[in-house]
This record gives structure tokens, sequence and C-alpha cells, in this order.
């Protein structure tokens, strides 16, 4: 794959300590910056995705989501999810991040703009979640997904995942993704909607321009009002009160997972 070239940092004046953006025009890029870590997602990217992705600019027409390294995003970091049992048995503090992450996920879906996922190598379970908050994602066509929660004793409740999942592949799909918690390739990612295209992995820029292209030439007005109508009829959004509570079940799965694992 060919090295993309250097971020910046964003805000001006603000350095983020997970992420690089970069404004080129309409098109701003938030890239994942943890690639020795697999782009896991820490409370720290949660922030800082919130800092970019609330300051929205209506001169941006398109956003693109992509990630550092080798793989787009292993999923949560696990270690931040003892840190915070060690600190609290209650799980308050995965509850906090679970919100975090509901809100990011929500703020991609509900970004004034055209927001692409550029997919390379792994997205598992966070990662695969990110993804799909966003309009449109292109993948590498060596792509791999999985959902591992359940084999990791996690219910599937971060970002909102579940209400974006079936409205894209369909309940009965989702039920053996979940429950087998099998590896499935970008050819399959695509058959089910998850991905929209496929390339190359050295294609994955190109195909993102040939997407931003005709977008940021659209009316700014009709652009923002379509994308509003579009999540106004998703079947994720009909369904996104029955996932209101996903941190709250998080917590208290993992929570109670602890004082099992204590009282053993």
């Amino acid at each position: 794959m060919t090295p993309a070239p250097p971020l910046t940092a964003f805000p001006a004046g603000r350095i983020l300590k997970t992420l690089r953006t970069d404004r080129q025009g309409p098109v701003l890029t938030i890239e994942l910056n943890l690639p020795e870590q697999g782009n896991a997602v820490t409370d720290a990217m949660l922030d800082d995705l919130l800092t970019v992705l609330v300051a929205e600019d209506p001169a941006v027409r398109v956003l693109v989501l992509r990630a550092a390294g080798p793989d787009f995003c292993l999923g949560g970091d696990r270690s931040e999810f003892a840190e915070h049992l060690a600190a609290d048995p209650a799980a308050s503090g995965i509850r906090l991040s679970g919100t975090k992450a509901r809100r990011v996920c929500d703020a991609l879906t509900a970004n004034p703009a055209v927001t692409i996922a550029r997919v390379q190598g792994k997205a598992i379970g966070a990662g695969l979640a990110l993804a799909l908050a966003c309009d449109l994602r292109v993948g590498a066509d060596d792509a791999t997904f999985r959902l591992p929660e359940l084999a990791l004793g996690l219910p599937t409740a971060w970002g909102g995942l579940l209400p974006r999942l079936i409205s894209e592949v369909g309940a009965a799909r989702v039920r053996e993704l979940i429950l087998t918690g099998r590896v499935f390739d970008a050819a399959e990612a695509a058959a089910l909607s998850i991905l929209q295209r496929t390339v190359p992995a050295h294609e994955l820029d190109a195909a993102v321009s040939a997407w931003a292209r005709p977008v940021v030439r659209r009316p700014p007005t009709a652009l923002r009002v379509t994308k509003t109508l579009l999540n106004s009829l998703s079947a994720a959004t009909r369904l996104a009160d029955a996932s209101a509570f996903d941190a709250e079940l998080m917590a208290a799965v993992v929570a109670e997972q602890f004082r099992s694992h204590e009282t053993g």
C-alpha cells in the first residue's frame, strides 16, 4: 500500500493526541493515528473525534475517515476496560466511554457533510461501527471484518452499531455474524452492503476522490437537506431508540463479569 502523505493537527492551536487531519478546500480528512496499537479506540480518541466532529464548518462538503498503518481499527481498547474496572467496579468509566462512542457515531451520521469511510486491513468491532456510521464506505479488496464481542463476553452495543448493521444487512444475517463472531472478507462485506465498493488497496485514495469530486460540486443546501431526508427515512434512524441505552447495557454486563471473576 502506498504510504499516505502526512496530515496536520486540527483545529488550529490544539494538538490532537490520536488523530491527524487535513483540510483541502471543501474536503476534510480525519485519520485515526494510533497505528502501533491497530488504531484501537481509546477514550482519548473518542474525545479527539468529538472535538473535530462538533466543530462543523459549513464549507466542508466531504468528510473522509481513514486510518494510519496497516489496519483501519482493531476495535475498542480492552486495556482501558480493565483500567476502568480497577478504578471503579461499578463501571461508570465504561458507561461514560460508551456514551461518548454513541455520540461520535451519531455525529458522523448526522454530520452535514457527506462522510466517507476508507477501510484497509482489519475493521473489528468498534472499527466496523465507525465505518458504518459513514454515508459511503470503500474498502480494500483484502480487508477483513469481524464482530468478536460475544466471544469476549461483551454485548454488541458499541456506538449504536446494531441499528446501523441491521439497517444495512438485515436481522438474520446480523444474528449469524454476531453469534459466530467469524471473520468475513471485503467481497462478503460488499454483498452485505457494509461496503459499497471494493478496490485494490493502492486504489483506495482514487476511489475516495471519485466519490468526493461530484459531491463537492453539489449545491450545499440541497446536499444538506438531501442527507437529512435520507437519514430521517433510514431504518437505522428509526431503530436508534432501541439502542439508546447501549452504554448502560455494556457497563452492566462488564461490571457483572468483573464481580463474578472477583468472587469465582
